[in-house]
């Protein structure tokens, strides 16, 4: 598989925006930020100074090179549970994020190692590292579909991005993706989470919907977040009209890396885009209402997440509470870790989770793992 390459200069306006609303005629508005220098494996369209521009293409066979960001040292206080170096170092070492729901839908918290039962391919496995994920900081990655289509969603979509963020953990690394025929990086990751917010005042509308191209681009970034536990935000309205890559590369791609993909799409999700006809009396605008509800709860279902629909966006209101409900929901969730029985065997294994004593819980859980090589080995061009 391959990724996609294709990040592009954003259109000028949005450059002029960002000088106006950042003051970036020097090239030095971050020069001092040193968090938000990216390993030269990532390929956004910013260059350090922090412009929205395009920066020279990573040679070929350089792209999923080992780089890392260093691990943030906690803060005081807040005790960080991670698994031991040891155990991270064996082979078929995997971590799965759990989250636990009773018949109301109210987050199940303070269950215990015991509690659990974890089977993979029906065989029942020890969990080898066990955490509550109450403070736990997550590495988040916010993709927003700037398709020619959002323009009048924007507002709300800012709106709604802001009370996420505004309800992380201080600790979580973030950064902001902006899409439409191609993507484009409009914030690396930093802990600075009202520098995101104002990069939000950048989104600008126009072009198509690289849905796919941009996911796959999220996962490769994101792996170079702080925190074990990472996460993708999906904004979006329409369906993918401008990929490179295809549905099934990005589920392989989300298999391998393990990363919660949540999605909030906008729009009538009841249209077949199959059965739109675009002829002489323009019945293709109808596609504009047409969010492809099934590919990203297809996403969600895959990795463990969650997609919010919404009909229409109103005031903004229904969608900044399903942004905040997926924020509070990083807080309420288990981690789980796991050796394969057997590494050397590569593939695809399935994963159950159990409450024995609670059969009544709701239990969302990614699908499966892919076990065999290296995460990083997804990434390979």
């Amino acid at each position: 598989m391959k990724p996609s390459a294709r990040f592009r200069p954003v259109a000028a306006l949005v450059l002029v925006a960002e000088m106006l609303t950042w003051g970036i005629f020097s090239g030095s508005a971050f020069s001092q930020q040193s968090e938000l220098t990216l390993p030269p494996a990532i390929r956004p369209n910013q260059r350090q100074s922090g412009s929205v521009l395009e920066v020279p293409t990573v040679p070929r066979g350089q792209f999923g090179a080992t780089e890392s960001i260093p691990r943030m040292v906690p803060q005081q206080g807040q005790e960080l549970t991670l698994p031991s170096r040891q155990l991270t170092r064996q082979p078929g070492f995997k971590e799965l994020t759990v989250t636990i729901t009773d018949q109301q839908g109210r987050y199940v918290t303070g269950l215990q190692k015991s509690d659990f039962k974890l089977y993979i391919d029906g065989q029942q496995r020890p969990i080898e590292f066990f955490r509550q994920d109450l403070n736990t900081p997550v590495s988040i990655g916010i993709l927003v579909d700037t398709s020619g289509s959002m323009e009048p969603k924007l507002m709300q979509a800012r709106a709604a991005i802001t009370e996420f963020i505004n309800d992380l953990n201080p600790r979580d690394d973030v950064f902001l993706f902006a899409f439409s025929s191609q993507p484009f990086l409009l914030q690396p990751f930093t802990t600075d989470h009202q520098a995101v917010i104002g990069r939000l005042s950048l989104l600008y509308a126009q072009g198509e919907t690289a849905i796919f191209d941009t996911i796959i681009d999220g996962l490769l970034m994101v792996r170079h977040g702080r925190w074990d536990k990472k996460a993708l935000l999906v904004v979006t309205d329409g369906q993918d009209n401008a990929s490179e890559q295809n549905l099934q590369q990005v589920i392989a791609y989300a298999r391998q890396m393990g990363v919660l993909i949540y999605s909030i799409g906008i729009g009538n999700s009841n249209i077949d885009s199959s059965a739109i006809s675009f002829g002489p009396f323009g019945l293709g605008l109808i596609a504009q209402d047409a969010v492809d509800a099934r590919t990203l709860e297809l996403l969600s279902s895959e990795t463990g997440a969650k997609t919010f629909l919404l009909r229409t966006i109103g005031d903004g209101s229904a969608m900044r509470e399903d942004c905040a409900q997926i924020s509070r929901e990083l807080r309420e969730q288990y981690t789980l870790g796991f050796l394969d029985a057997d590494p050397s065997r590569g593939g695809y294994r399935n994963v159950r989770v159990d409450v024995p004593a609670h059969p009544e819980y709701k239990i969302r859980v990614r699908k499966g793992v892919e076990v065999g090589g290296t995460e990083s080995a997804s990434a390979e061009p």
